[in-house]
This record gives structure tokens, sequence and C-alpha cells, in this order.
């Protein structure tokens, strides 16, 4: 939808401003050399409306969900247009054009984009074109299942309800209606008539309804396993519910060597050219942080890199350095941000001495972040499929900080390992692409992970349940579930933590 929406919108824009600026003008030349012309400044305004609109986001209809949300970015996304078409026009051929033309331009854009928008907020209102989805159990897994349908804005998906595993289940509290049990499959699905199943039952041992759901499937009714579908929805993937076999017997984590070597080989020239470009921007902020407080303008941290190995990771300092040992959390360490290091964060650009450490071969561009040494093995035993993160060449940016940001305990660590597990398995260059488009918006807005909204009481909850599964957190020496006495209480990770975390943060 974002993708059809994006296109529609540059075609249209490029339509009605070419419209404009042909009719508008009292041209001199011929009408050919008026209308190349008009399609030069037309394409490039199209341009400079699409790339405003996704970096005020408003291709996102999850994070832009209503119309009137969107005539309320419409002047910042508006102004950011308006700046780039002037840089794009600069750079073509320069024509008279009627003073008046400027504005008949603005009226078409709104003429065309106004109804358009609206139209698409309409229908998805109304979707009556839904696809309906019924969910098979009432879980954390099928929780955040059903969170995420509830939450889609101009999505061809719908929730048809819920089927409870049990009779006892009915009883929970859920937004969303309860249709019934399994034992009531096949009315519920005469009565619902939906185009798929989505299989997201806590235990299917002697649970799971085969026959109905092959009768089903043979009715033309699609039926999907629900770590998958949540996996499709949310950019990342339920690491407390997939089984080791599932990722195991995967078609996905296709390891191609072109693309690590073709990454390998773009971080390499951007990290060259970003070194030479920003050595102005570097003398700047090593002056600022020298200015504003004590202490050292690089902060130099031990990280585990590819494989395991150990490196020193640089950054530009910003925090008060510390006189004892401190937590790795940033939450925990507000008070020791500096003034210029609060922008710098912001904005990023204290990641920018990393630059070296591409070229060392320490990081790659886009890649999992990678984690303090002194955390290591706590994040090792603690959460699932953790060691996976040392079988790739970590980055600068990635998709955990594209899409949700800084972690501040255990609980957004390991939601934080379900993106960085997603771009271990789906790694390619469209999704590379997308990554440094999104890094661009939060370097130059200094707004990053928009798009995933701040958590309801049910996902907070299926957050907290899925961090509290000792049974299920692996090891990756034995790849078998963690016996629940022989787990840690969370108290006690917590206390462990503080206790490995012996290196200053900044």
């Amino acid at each position: 939808m974002t993708v059809v929406l994006a296109l529609l919108e540059c075609v249209l824009i490029c339509a009605a401003t070419c419209a404009a600026i042909h009719f508008g003008s009292a041209p001199r030349a011929g009408g050919a050399v008026l209308l190349a012309i008009a399609l030069e400044r037309s394409l490039a305004l199209s341009v400079s409306c699409v790339v405003a609109f996704y970096y005020q986001q408003l291709y996102d209809l999850r994070a832009v969900r209503t119309f009137r949300a969107f005539l309320a970015r419409l002047p910042k996304s508006g102004g950011l247009a308006f700046v780039l078409t002037l840089v794009l026009w600069r750079l073509i051929q320069p024509t008279e054009i009627h003073r008046l033309v400027p504005l008949l331009i603005l009226a078409a854009l709104l003429a065309v984009l106004l109804p358009l928008r609206a139209l698409v907020y309409g229908f998805a209102a109304l979707r009556p074109f839904a696809r309906r989805n019924l969910v098979l159990g009432t879980g954390p897994l099928a929780r955040q299942i059903v969170h995420e349908l509830e939450a889609l804005s101009g999505s061809r998906d719908a929730l048809a309800g819920i089927v409870a595993e049990s009779g006892g289940d009915r009883s929970l509290t859920m937004k969303a209606p309860v249709l019934g049990t399994l034992e009531d499959l096949d009315t519920i699905l005469t009565r619902t008539d939906p185009a798929r199943i989505v299989v997201a039952l806590d235990e299917r041992r002697g649970r799971l309804p085969v026959r109905r759901l092959l009768e089903a499937r043979v009715r033309g009714i699609a039926v999907e396993d629900g770590g998958e579908v949540l996996e499709r929805l949310t950019g990342k993937i339920a690491i407390e519910s997939i089984l080791p076999g599932a990722l195991a017997f995967s078609k996905d984590f296709r390891a191609s060597r072109a693309h690590d070597a073709l990454a390998r080989a773009g971080g390499v020239l951007l990290a060259g050219a970003g070194l030479v470009l920003s050595s102005p921007l570097f003398l700047l902020v090593a002056l600022l942080i020298k200015l504003d407080s004590r202490g050292p303008v690089l902060f130099v941290h031990e990280r585990v890199g590819l494989g395991g190995r150990r490196f020193r990771l640089l950054k530009f300092r910003t925090m008060h350095p510390a006189d004892g040992a401190t937590s790795e959390w940033v939450r925990e360490n507000e008070d020791r941000i500096t003034r210029v290091g609060r922008w710098l964060r912001k904005f990023r650009l204290d990641e920018l001495p990393q630059f070296v450490n591409i070229l060392r071969g320490d990081l790659n561009f886009i890649g999992p972040r990678p984690h303090p040494a002194s955390n290591f093995d706590l994040f090792d035993r603690v959460v699932p499929y953790y060691w996976l993160r040392t079988l790739v060449r970590p980055g600068i940016t990635g998709w955990a900080q594209v899409r949700y940001g800084y972690a501040n305990n255990l609980e957004e660590e390991t939601e934080k390992m379900r993106y960085d597990l997603y771009y271990i398995k789906h790694r390619s260059f469209l999704l590379d692409v997308r990554i440094l488009l999104d890094t661009a918006r939060v370097v130059l807005l200094g707004r990053g992970a928009e798009s995933v909204e701040s958590p309801s009481g049910e996902a907070r909850e299926y957050d907290r349940v899925a961090a509290l599964l000792p049974h299920l957190l692996l090891r990756r020496d034995t790849g078998r579930a963690l016996a629940l006495h022989g787990a840690a209480t969370p108290l006690a990770l917590g206390d462990d933590f503080r206790r490995r975390s012996g290196k200053r943060r900044s």
C-alpha cells in the first residue's frame, strides 16, 4: 500500500505541476521546448514531494492514521519539499516562469493530494474489501497479533475474531471478540468466512485441529503460522515463540557472498568519503565537547564483533566522566549526559568516529549494533538466539536502531533482538537501502524509530511475558531450553547485570 500510494502521488503531482506550468506560462519558445521544461520541473517537484512525505512519515499509515493527522504534518512536509524543489530547479536550465505559476502549482497540488488522501483514509476506515483474519489462541503471541491487526490503518488486513484454546480462556479480557473455542471451529468458519486462519496457539501438541485446518485449506482459506504473520506485520521475529527447528529449516537466512562483499566494499567507500567530507564537522564537534565539559573528546569502549572477537569502538564522548563503575543503560545515566552530548545523540553524530572502525574491519555500515563486552555473557544467557548476532559483522546503524532506538533494560534488549534477528534472517540490498534511508531521516531530522509506537498495555504484557520465560531461553552450546529451576530470577538477573556492568557508558 505504501509503495502504491507513493507512486500514485508522484504521478499525480508530476501531471498536475506539468499542466500548471504549461498552461500558466506565456512561452517565448516553441510548445515542445516549453513542454520539456515543464516536464523537468514537474519531475523535480514530484520527487521532492515524495522525499519530503517519506521523511515526515506521511506514507506510514500506522504512524499517521487519520486525515486530520495528515493535515497536521502537511505544512512541515510542504516546507521541506519547497526547499528541495528550489535546489533541484537551480540545477535545471533556467527559464522565465510567470510569477503566478507557483500559486497555480500549489492550487493544483492541493486539488490532487487532498481528495486522494481523503479517499485513502476513508477506505482505510471502512475496509469494505479487507482480508479477514481469524486468530486461533489467546496467549501472548495471539494477543500481539491481535494488537497489530487492530493497529493497522490503510491495510487490507482486518480482524474477524479470536478462537480460544479452551472454554476457560474465553473469560480473558480481550478487546477483540472471542467467538468460541477450538471445538466450535467449524461453526465459526461458516459464520465469519475468513480469508486467513492465523495459528497462534501456545501449545499445539494434542490441541491443533489438523483435520479442520486441512479442510479449510482445501476450501481456499489460507492457514499460516502466527510467528510468520507477526514477522510480516511488525518487521521483527517472535524469538520467544519460534523453535530452533523452524529457524533451521527456514527458507530465509540465505547468506549471500555477493551481498557481504558489496556491503563491505560499500561500507569502506562510505566511511572513507565520510571521513573526508565530515572532517570540518569532526573539528567543530571536538571543540564543542572540550568547551562544554572536562574529559577526552573520544570515548573508547570494548565491544563484541564478528565471531565474538572483541574490538575497541570509537565514539564522541557525550557524558561527563564517572568516578566509578556505572550501569550500561542510558536511562540510568541521564544525569551524566552533557549539553553537547544530548544534541550529538539526537542526531547520532556521536557515532561519526566509527568510520575508523569500518576501515579497520570491525564494523560494516549496516548490521546489528555491537554490544558492550561486559554484557555479552549475560545477554547470551538471557536473550534467546543472542549468539546469532556474532555470525554477521555488526554495523553503525541497523534495523533495530531505526525501528526501536535505545534499550534501557533487559526487556528492551530482548525486543531489539527480535529486530536484529529479522535483519539477520532477511538481510538484502533492498533492506540495507531502506535502513540507510531511515538512518538519513534520523540524522537530518533528529527523529528515529517513530514508526514503532509506544506499546499498549497488551503489548507491554506480551514483552514482559516474553522476557521472563526462562524455559524458552536457549543456550548456544546445547540448543535446548534452560531448565526452569536453573534459570535466574528477574531480580537476580538485574543484580547480575549491575555486577557485570563495570565499564562506563558514553
